[in-house]
């Protein structure tokens, strides 16, 4: 008698991958991975099915879920598949507006600013910029406020003087895996900046302009508090991406976050606010564990809703933060398991999420003739 083998399981198709795959949406974009060009380098032995998914940007916090999800719509769509590998990849979007107006090899500019001084606002731009650089970004970080510059202290880059290889174009200072400038590079620490609004304005062209950022897919941009000459004259130079308005829980904050989130909600400035960021908020003792809301609690949160922008998430009160910005090492570096760390990472991750599905759901512009004072080297 003859025996009878198994019948060979059917074969796979890379046309049968991709039709399941297409009934998978991105979480944030609420579109499928094929028809966004995120699936690559499908590879078929069998019933094993591997692929590279190219995120919009490293810092994804849901790549679990995509990963579930594929698992899920391939199992269920071609029963032949017994394993699914997927490999990730990331390519940030490229603000279009970036590229049609002036030769940036930048794809988003981000800048961090608040209504008023006090709150953390340069710590936290150190902090965004490190995050995302630590989740595999290439990261810039602007230095724009040039009366109170603190991000050479804070990034432990105080004695650090840049150069320039080809007499034109200054290398910025790289810490932490981030590119940065500061006019506390260029001055010295007991100098100070008495200039008035041409002055500044020249001043950010030639940090745009002349220093040798290489292509970067966030430049995150430290401005002074307020509503003044440097936001203006930023504005002018380049279009940014979008904004994020540092503030604490009080009401004194929360006055001032209205009226920086009111500024770049102008018809001449045009530029969308990614959202608001509530630092010092509450303060576990270390004894104890019990909370103590020092400046207050939710009102971050509650100018977000008032103004109708998003909430990016709250930053503890934490020793540790003070520490690192002192010291040099930020404290994402530092302490990255401390609730404030952990409170930042989170925050980045959102805030790249949020830059992607806003630069992908902008028309693309025609591109323009570059302006010549801000020609970068790519």
């Amino acid at each position: 008698m003859f025996g009878l083998g198994k019948s060979p399981s059917p074969s796979i198709s890379e046309a049968d991958v991709i039709a399941a795959l297409s009934t998978v949406n991105d979480p944030e974009l609420h579109r499928d991975l094929v028809s966004l060009g995120m699936i690559r380098d499908i590879a078929i032995d069998g019933g094993r099915v591997a692929f590279t998914v190219v995120l919009t940007t490293p810092a994804c916090p849901l790549k679990n879920v995509i990963q579930q999800d594929c698992e899920n719509a391939l199992k269920r769509d071609i029963p032949a598949v017994e394993t699914v590998h997927v490999q990730w990849d990331a390519q940030v979007p490229r603000d279009s507006r970036l590229s049609s107006r002036v030769a940036v090899p930048v794809r988003n500019a981000i800048a961090v600013g608040s209504g008023k001084g006090g709150v953390g606002k340069s710590t936290v731009a150190v902090n965004l910029a490190v995050s995302l650089a630590q989740q595999g970004a290439t990261v810039g970080l602007l230095d724009a406020d040039v009366y109170g510059p603190n991000v050479p202290m804070m990034m432990g880059q105080r004695k650090a003087r840049p150069v320039s290889k080809d007499g034109k174009h200054i290398e910025p200072i790289e810490a932490y895996g981030v590119k940065m400038i500061s006019i506390g590079f260029l001055v010295d620490e007991q100098t100070p900046l008495v200039w008035r609004g041409p002055m500044l304005h020249g001043a950010l062209r030639q940090f745009l302009g002349d220093v040798n950022w290489g292509d970067l897919d966030y430049l995150i941009i430290d401005l002074p508090p307020g509503t003044g000459d440097v936001q203006l004259s930023l504005t002018q130079a380049m279009p940014l991406t979008g904004a994020v308005i540092v503030s604490t829980p009080q009401a004194v904050s929360q006055h001032d976050v209205v009226k920086s989130i009111a500024m770049f909600q102008l018809e001449q400035i045009d530029v969308p606010v990614l959202g608001v960021i509530e630092n010092m908020s509450g303060f576990a003792a270390p004894d104890t564990g019990t909370v103590y809301d020092i400046f207050g609690a939710g009102g971050g949160r509650e100018v977000a809703k008032q103004m109708k922008v998003p909430f990016l998430g709250t930053i503890p009160i934490d020793m540790a933060v003070r520490q690192g910005g002192d010291s040099g090492v930020p404290i994402v570096v530092g302490a990255p398991d401390s609730p404030a760390a952990k409170a930042i990472a989170q925050i980045a991750a959102e805030l790249a999420g949020r830059i992607s599905v806003l630069t992908l759901s902008r028309p693309k512009e025609r591109t323009f003739a570059a302006d010549p004072d801000l020609a970068f080297v790519g």
